[in-house]
């Protein structure tokens, strides 16, 4: 069984592996991720990333309807005796445009149902960038009830999981969360998140990186061309990507590789998100994860990243 290192998450007394198994692909989101996955298979990857040394699942309760939590909980349920700290982070979400205080009770109650946990470990607030921020933060709103869910012993850290960090960032400067998740704005081809990462870590938060590989775009052979982040990428950005790609093979290793191990080097992260789709996918992300590449590689790249105003936030 692989060893993979355990960093504690933040001050909240848990231990997280480096590599996070990502719950979004396994529960089969192919107009996201390009490919339908079935249940089984992803009953299967649950299991191989647990034999792998990655104890940490990150999931969400708006991640196909609720089907990544059911299916990592029947998972959980047939692997049996789980390894010590494995851990299964969660989230929030609205419901047919509901994102009210009610909405995150019962948000609450089906992941736990679901995921068959209680109490639920780690809850983020997830992308509350696309609501509107008066009414997420009003007496009885999303943001008051999870935190009143913490204090009630229904979930024992809340986080906060975002996009757009110019919104995200209001959200921060309440003061109640004691995690941080991004995705897509700490990569290789995107700094967007620098500012807020600086504030959270500076605050004592734990800090999570997700979708190191830009929805697809940092991946040889690229997966998903003329985009970044789940959109269309500025040219310069594109440009900059195949130059980076490039470097790679010359160093004799691919861009994901590079691109996992960007985030997984980087000592601010606890863990590292990687969403997977099957269990042929784990042993690839956590040799890319602990992969030992030469600092020369990175500053190679970092000598690439496109400028400031390409950055998604930015833009």
């Amino acid at each position: 069984m692989t060893t993979l290192p355990l960093a504690p998450l933040g001050s909240t007394g848990l231990q997280v592996t480096s590599v996070t198994l990502g719950g979004g692909p396994l529960g089969s989101m192919p107009a996201l991720f390009g490919n339908d996955v079935p249940e089984c298979d992803a009953i299967e990857l649950v299991g191989a990333a647990l034999d792998a040394g990655i104890r940490t699942i990150d999931t969400s309760n708006g991640y196909s309807a609720g089907e990544s939590e059911r299916r990592i909980g029947k998972a959980l349920q047939a692997y049996g005796t789980l390894p010590a700290e494995t851990l299964v982070i969660t989230k929030v979400d609205p419901l047919d445009g509901d994102y009210s205080g009610e909405r995150v009770r019962r948000s609450l109650e089906e992941s736990a149902d679901r995921l068959g946990v209680r109490p639920l470990p780690v809850v983020h607030l997830h992308d509350p960038e696309f609501h509107d921020f008066a009414t997420m933060t009003a007496p009885g709103g999303a943001v008051d009830q999870l935190v009143a869910a913490r204090d009630r012993g229904e979930v024992g850290h809340i986080g906060l999981a975002g996009g757009d960090t110019r919104v995200t960032s209001r959200y921060w400067d309440l003061g109640v969360f004691e995690l941080l998740l991004v995705h897509n704005r700490w990569t290789l081809a995107d700094r967007s998140a620098g500012d807020l990462l600086a504030r959270a870590e500076a605050a004592g938060a734990g800090l999570i990186n997700a979708a190191v590989l830009g929805g697809g775009a940092l991946t040889d052979p690229v997966r998903v061309p003329g985009r970044y982040g789940y959109g269309p990428a500025p040219q310069a950005t594109l440009d900059a990507i195949e130059a980076m790609r490039a470097v790679c093979r010359r160093y004799g290793t691919t861009l994901d590789v590079a691109a996992i191990r960007f985030s997984t080097r980087d000592p601010r992260f606890a863990t590292t998100v990687i969403g997977m789709s099957s269990a042929a996918r784990v042993a690839p992300n956590v040799a890319a994860a602990t992969a030992d590449l030469p600092s020369e590689l990175f500053d190679e790249l970092e000598r690439l990243v496109p400028a400031e105003e390409h950055w998604l936030d930015r833009r």
